[in-house]
Protein backbone atom coordinates (compact mmCIF):
# COMPACT_ATOMS: atom_id res chain seq x y z
CA UNK A 1 0.00 0.00 0.00
CA UNK A 2 0.78 3.46 -0.78
CA UNK A 3 0.71 6.81 1.31
CA UNK A 4 -2.62 7.45 -0.32
CA UNK A 5 -4.34 4.57 0.70
CA UNK A 6 -4.48 2.65 -2.92
CA UNK A 7 -1.64 0.08 -4.44
CA UNK A 8 0.82 1.36 -6.34
CA UNK A 9 -0.31 -0.33 -9.96
CA UNK A 10 -4.10 1.23 -8.59
CA UNK A 11 -2.63 4.39 -8.60
CA UNK A 12 -0.44 3.93 -11.83
CA UNK A 13 -3.88 2.46 -13.83
CA UNK A 14 -5.72 5.83 -12.34
CA UNK A 15 -2.71 7.78 -13.71
CA UNK A 16 -2.83 5.98 -17.25
CA UNK A 17 -6.34 6.24 -17.52
CA UNK A 18 -6.72 9.88 -16.25
CA UNK A 19 -3.52 10.68 -19.09
CA UNK A 20 -5.75 8.53 -21.59
CA UNK A 21 -9.00 10.68 -21.54
CA UNK A 22 -6.87 13.49 -21.50
CA UNK A 23 -5.48 12.70 -24.87
CA UNK A 24 -8.83 11.95 -26.08
CA UNK A 25 -10.08 15.17 -24.64
CA UNK A 26 -6.81 17.04 -26.82
CA UNK A 27 -7.60 15.07 -29.70
CA UNK A 28 -11.14 16.41 -30.22
CA UNK A 29 -10.13 20.20 -29.42
CA UNK A 30 -8.66 19.91 -32.54
CA UNK A 31 -11.84 20.18 -34.90
CA UNK A 32 -12.72 23.06 -32.63
CA UNK A 33 -8.96 24.79 -33.66
CA UNK A 34 -10.11 23.91 -36.99
CA UNK A 35 -13.43 25.77 -37.42
CA UNK A 36 -12.01 28.58 -34.86
CA UNK A 37 -9.10 29.21 -37.33
CA UNK A 38 -10.42 28.75 -40.93
CA UNK A 39 -12.25 31.82 -41.51
CA UNK A 40 -9.07 34.02 -41.39
CA UNK A 41 -6.85 31.12 -43.89
CA UNK A 42 -7.69 28.96 -46.60
CA UNK A 43 -7.04 25.19 -45.24
CA UNK A 44 -4.13 24.10 -46.84
CA UNK A 45 -1.70 27.36 -46.12
CA UNK A 46 -3.16 26.82 -42.55
CA UNK A 47 -2.32 22.99 -42.28
CA UNK A 48 1.17 24.11 -43.82
CA UNK A 49 1.90 26.64 -42.18
CA UNK A 50 1.64 24.54 -38.59
CA UNK A 51 3.36 21.32 -39.66
CA UNK A 52 6.11 23.11 -40.78
CA UNK A 53 6.45 25.11 -36.38
CA UNK A 54 5.35 21.71 -35.60
CA UNK A 55 8.39 20.30 -37.26
CA UNK A 56 11.08 22.42 -36.26
CA UNK A 57 9.91 22.46 -32.76
CA UNK A 58 9.13 18.02 -32.75
CA UNK A 59 13.00 18.68 -34.11
CA UNK A 60 14.48 20.37 -30.84
CA UNK A 61 12.30 18.14 -29.09
CA UNK A 62 14.11 14.83 -30.70
CA UNK A 63 17.43 16.81 -30.27
CA UNK A 64 17.09 17.26 -26.61
CA UNK A 65 15.90 13.97 -25.56
CA UNK A 66 18.33 12.01 -27.76
CA UNK A 67 15.80 10.46 -29.74
CA UNK A 68 17.29 7.89 -32.50
CA UNK A 69 16.79 8.83 -36.02
CA UNK A 70 15.64 6.88 -38.53
CA UNK A 71 18.23 5.72 -41.11
CA UNK A 72 18.26 4.82 -44.43
CA UNK A 73 15.84 6.08 -47.89
CA UNK A 74 13.45 3.00 -47.74
CA UNK A 75 12.85 4.19 -44.18
CA UNK A 76 12.36 7.76 -44.63
CA UNK A 77 9.94 7.42 -47.78
CA UNK A 78 7.73 5.05 -45.59
CA UNK A 79 7.58 7.73 -43.14
CA UNK A 80 6.96 10.51 -45.51
CA UNK A 81 4.31 8.22 -47.09
CA UNK A 82 2.30 7.96 -43.83
CA UNK A 83 2.82 11.09 -43.01
CA UNK A 84 1.09 12.30 -46.23
CA UNK A 85 -1.74 9.95 -45.50
CA UNK A 86 -2.19 10.87 -41.87
CA UNK A 87 -1.52 14.24 -41.89
CA UNK A 88 -1.84 15.57 -45.21
CA UNK A 89 -4.81 13.32 -46.44
CA UNK A 90 -6.51 13.33 -43.15
CA UNK A 91 -6.36 16.54 -41.92
CA UNK A 92 -6.43 18.51 -44.89
CA UNK A 93 -9.71 16.93 -45.83
CA UNK A 94 -10.85 17.63 -42.19
CA UNK A 95 -10.24 21.03 -42.40
CA UNK A 96 -10.97 21.27 -46.26
CA UNK A 97 -14.49 19.78 -44.97
CA UNK A 98 -14.94 22.38 -42.21
CA UNK A 99 -14.10 24.95 -44.47
CA UNK A 100 -17.22 24.28 -46.77
CA UNK A 101 -19.43 24.16 -43.77
CA UNK A 102 -19.53 20.61 -42.68
CA UNK A 103 -19.77 21.05 -38.65
CA UNK A 104 -17.33 20.41 -36.16
CA UNK A 105 -18.77 17.41 -34.51
CA UNK A 106 -19.98 15.77 -38.28
CA UNK A 107 -16.58 15.83 -39.20
CA UNK A 108 -15.01 14.10 -36.21
CA UNK A 109 -18.16 11.80 -36.51
CA UNK A 110 -17.10 10.52 -39.43
CA UNK A 111 -13.35 10.13 -39.10
CA UNK A 112 -14.25 8.56 -35.69
CA UNK A 113 -15.33 5.18 -37.57
CA UNK A 114 -11.65 4.88 -38.32
CA UNK A 115 -10.78 1.67 -35.89
CA UNK A 116 -14.27 0.10 -37.37
CA UNK A 117 -12.44 0.71 -41.19
CA UNK A 118 -9.46 -0.77 -39.58
CA UNK A 119 -10.17 -3.84 -38.29
CA UNK A 120 -12.87 -4.36 -40.87
CA UNK A 121 -9.61 -4.51 -43.47
CA UNK A 122 -6.97 -5.67 -41.26
CA UNK A 123 -8.16 -9.30 -42.09
CA UNK A 124 -7.59 -8.75 -45.72
CA UNK A 125 -4.27 -6.77 -45.69
CA UNK A 126 -2.84 -7.54 -42.58
CA UNK A 127 -4.25 -11.22 -42.26
CA UNK A 128 -5.99 -10.65 -38.58
CA UNK A 129 -9.24 -12.05 -37.32
CA UNK A 130 -12.29 -9.69 -37.63
CA UNK A 131 -15.11 -11.22 -35.57
CA UNK A 132 -18.80 -11.18 -36.16
CA UNK A 133 -18.96 -8.66 -33.56
CA UNK A 134 -16.77 -6.28 -35.48
CA UNK A 135 -18.62 -6.69 -38.73
CA UNK A 136 -22.11 -5.54 -36.56
CA UNK A 137 -20.10 -2.98 -35.30
CA UNK A 138 -19.02 -1.72 -38.61
CA UNK A 139 -22.91 -1.93 -39.54
CA UNK A 140 -23.85 0.13 -36.52
CA UNK A 141 -21.07 2.80 -37.51
CA UNK A 142 -22.12 3.26 -40.81
CA UNK A 143 -25.97 3.47 -40.04
CA UNK A 144 -25.21 6.23 -37.46
CA UNK A 145 -22.92 8.14 -39.76
CA UNK A 146 -25.53 7.89 -42.50
CA UNK A 147 -28.41 9.14 -40.13
CA UNK A 148 -26.72 11.45 -38.59
CA UNK A 149 -25.35 12.98 -42.04
CA UNK A 150 -28.64 12.76 -43.72
CA UNK A 151 -30.03 14.90 -41.01
CA UNK A 152 -27.53 17.60 -41.47
CA UNK A 153 -27.48 17.86 -45.01
CA UNK A 154 -31.33 18.04 -44.98
CA UNK A 155 -31.37 20.77 -42.75
CA UNK A 156 -28.67 22.96 -44.77
CA UNK A 157 -25.27 22.21 -43.02
CA UNK A 158 -22.58 21.53 -44.97
CA UNK A 159 -22.87 20.04 -48.58
CA UNK A 160 -22.26 16.95 -50.08
CA UNK A 161 -18.81 17.92 -51.41
CA UNK A 162 -17.34 18.71 -47.64
CA UNK A 163 -19.07 15.50 -46.77
CA UNK A 164 -16.94 13.63 -49.52
CA UNK A 165 -14.22 15.33 -48.26
CA UNK A 166 -14.69 14.14 -44.76
CA UNK A 167 -14.97 10.51 -46.18
CA UNK A 168 -11.60 11.02 -47.67
CA UNK A 169 -10.12 12.12 -44.43
CA UNK A 170 -11.46 8.67 -43.09
CA UNK A 171 -10.05 6.53 -46.08
CA UNK A 172 -6.40 9.09 -45.17
CA UNK A 173 -6.42 8.23 -41.65
CA UNK A 174 -7.57 4.51 -42.34
CA UNK A 175 -5.04 3.77 -44.97
CA UNK A 176 -1.83 5.53 -43.08
CA UNK A 177 -2.80 3.84 -40.38
CA UNK A 178 -2.71 0.02 -42.12
CA UNK A 179 0.24 1.19 -43.64
CA UNK A 180 2.24 2.56 -40.81
CA UNK A 181 1.37 -0.36 -38.80
CA UNK A 182 3.13 -2.10 -41.46
CA UNK A 183 6.19 -0.36 -42.49
CA UNK A 184 6.75 2.22 -39.83
CA UNK A 185 5.84 -0.15 -36.69
CA UNK A 186 9.40 1.06 -35.37
CA UNK A 187 8.80 4.91 -35.86
CA UNK A 188 10.45 7.05 -32.73
CA UNK A 189 7.20 9.32 -32.17
CA UNK A 190 9.71 12.10 -31.13
CA UNK A 191 12.18 11.97 -34.36
CA UNK A 192 9.57 10.22 -37.00
CA UNK A 193 6.92 12.20 -36.76
CA UNK A 194 9.32 15.47 -37.83
CA UNK A 195 9.37 13.71 -40.97
CA UNK A 196 6.26 12.80 -41.29
CA UNK A 197 5.55 16.91 -40.40
CA UNK A 198 7.83 17.57 -43.14
CA UNK A 199 6.32 15.47 -45.68
CA UNK A 200 3.11 16.89 -45.05
CA UNK A 201 4.03 20.24 -44.93
CA UNK A 202 5.68 19.84 -48.51
CA UNK A 203 2.46 17.95 -49.78
CA UNK A 204 0.32 21.15 -48.44
CA UNK A 205 2.40 23.71 -49.71
CA UNK A 206 2.45 22.15 -52.65
CA UNK A 207 -1.57 21.83 -53.23
CA UNK A 208 -2.13 25.55 -51.64
CA UNK A 209 0.48 27.04 -54.17
CA UNK A 210 -1.87 25.37 -57.29
CA UNK A 211 -5.55 26.21 -55.68
CA UNK A 212 -5.20 28.60 -52.86
CA UNK A 213 -4.26 32.64 -52.82
CA UNK A 214 -2.26 31.23 -49.43
CA UNK A 215 -3.30 34.86 -47.83
CA UNK A 216 -3.58 34.70 -43.84
CA UNK A 217 -5.18 37.06 -41.89
CA UNK A 218 -3.11 37.02 -38.56
CA UNK A 219 -6.58 37.67 -36.34
CA UNK A 220 -6.18 36.94 -32.27
CA UNK A 221 -8.41 33.93 -32.79
CA UNK A 222 -6.09 32.78 -36.12
CA UNK A 223 -2.73 33.05 -34.07
CA UNK A 224 -5.11 31.50 -31.20
CA UNK A 225 -6.42 28.45 -33.40
CA UNK A 226 -2.66 27.67 -34.75
CA UNK A 227 -0.51 28.31 -31.17
CA UNK A 228 -3.23 25.90 -29.84
CA UNK A 229 -3.41 23.17 -32.86
CA UNK A 230 1.08 23.37 -32.69
CA UNK A 231 1.24 23.33 -29.26
CA UNK A 232 -1.50 21.38 -27.70
CA UNK A 233 -2.05 18.83 -30.56
CA UNK A 234 1.10 18.55 -32.49
CA UNK A 235 3.37 18.68 -29.34
CA UNK A 236 1.13 18.41 -25.82
CA UNK A 237 -1.04 15.23 -27.40
CA UNK A 238 2.06 13.57 -29.14
CA UNK A 239 4.27 14.10 -26.17
CA UNK A 240 1.65 12.97 -23.87
CA UNK A 241 1.03 9.68 -26.46
CA UNK A 242 4.39 9.03 -26.14
CA UNK A 243 4.52 8.79 -21.99
CA UNK A 244 1.08 6.89 -22.40
CA UNK A 245 3.63 4.14 -24.46
CA UNK A 246 6.24 4.46 -22.28
CA UNK A 247 4.16 3.30 -19.43
CA UNK A 248 1.84 0.54 -21.33
CA UNK A 249 -1.01 2.63 -21.37
CA UNK A 250 -1.65 2.65 -25.10
CA UNK A 251 -4.73 0.00 -25.48
CA UNK A 252 -6.30 2.37 -22.85
CA UNK A 253 -5.92 5.44 -25.45
CA UNK A 254 -7.64 3.06 -27.78
CA UNK A 255 -10.87 2.32 -25.87
CA UNK A 256 -11.40 5.77 -24.86
CA UNK A 257 -10.75 6.93 -28.72
CA UNK A 258 -14.73 6.05 -30.06
CA UNK A 259 -15.53 9.05 -26.99
CA UNK A 260 -13.70 12.16 -29.06
CA UNK A 261 -16.89 12.88 -31.47
CA UNK A 262 -19.32 12.87 -28.95
CA UNK A 263 -16.61 15.22 -26.51
CA UNK A 264 -15.99 17.81 -29.97
CA UNK A 265 -20.24 17.34 -30.08
CA UNK A 266 -20.10 19.21 -26.35
CA UNK A 267 -17.66 21.63 -26.86
CA UNK A 268 -19.09 22.75 -30.04
CA UNK A 269 -21.99 23.39 -28.98
CA UNK A 270 -21.55 26.42 -26.81
CA UNK A 271 -18.46 27.86 -28.44
CA UNK A 272 -20.72 27.59 -32.52
CA UNK A 273 -23.97 26.66 -31.79
CA UNK A 274 -23.54 22.98 -33.17
CA UNK A 275 -26.35 20.97 -32.03
CA UNK A 276 -28.15 17.34 -32.65
CA UNK A 277 -31.63 16.49 -33.14
CA UNK A 278 -33.08 13.57 -31.71
CA UNK A 279 -32.58 11.30 -34.41
CA UNK A 280 -29.12 13.01 -35.40
CA UNK A 281 -28.62 12.03 -31.42
CA UNK A 282 -29.56 8.41 -32.05
CA UNK A 283 -27.26 8.56 -35.57
CA UNK A 284 -24.38 9.40 -32.90
CA UNK A 285 -25.16 6.90 -30.28
CA UNK A 286 -25.07 4.51 -32.88
CA UNK A 287 -22.16 5.20 -34.07
CA UNK A 288 -20.47 5.19 -31.16
CA UNK A 289 -21.49 1.89 -30.06
CA UNK A 290 -20.36 0.39 -33.39
CA UNK A 291 -16.85 1.57 -32.63
CA UNK A 292 -16.76 0.38 -29.08
CA UNK A 293 -18.16 -2.95 -30.52
CA UNK A 294 -14.81 -2.86 -32.19
CA UNK A 295 -12.35 -0.77 -30.54
CA UNK A 296 -12.67 -1.83 -26.99
CA UNK A 297 -12.25 -5.84 -27.80
CA UNK A 298 -9.19 -4.61 -30.09
CA UNK A 299 -8.23 -3.05 -26.49
CA UNK A 300 -8.34 -5.91 -24.13
CA UNK A 301 -6.44 -8.27 -27.48
CA UNK A 302 -3.90 -5.50 -27.58
CA UNK A 303 -3.32 -5.10 -23.44
CA UNK A 304 -0.93 -7.85 -22.72
CA UNK A 305 1.70 -6.20 -25.64
CA UNK A 306 0.84 -2.62 -24.05
CA UNK A 307 -0.06 -1.31 -27.97
CA UNK A 308 -2.32 -0.54 -30.41
CA UNK A 309 -3.07 1.23 -33.90
CA UNK A 310 -2.83 4.51 -31.61
CA UNK A 311 0.75 4.01 -30.98
CA UNK A 312 1.47 4.89 -34.49
CA UNK A 313 -0.56 8.21 -34.68
CA UNK A 314 0.45 11.60 -34.00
Amino acid sequence: MTRGGLPGRAQGNLLGLGAAATFVLLWSTGFIGAKLGLPHAEPLTFLALRFVIAAVLLALLALATGAPWPRGWRSLAHLSVAGLLLHGVYLGGVFASIDRGVEAGVSALIVGIQPVLVAALAGAVLGERVSRRQWLGLVLALMGVALVVWRKLGAGLGTPEGVALSLLALCGITVATLYQKRFCAEMDLRSGSVVQYLAAAAGCGLFAAVFEERQIAWTGDFILALTWLVLVLSLGAVSLLYWLIQRGQASRVSSLFFLAPPVTALIAWPLFGETFGPLALLGMALTMLGVALVNLGESRKAAPGGGSDLEKRS
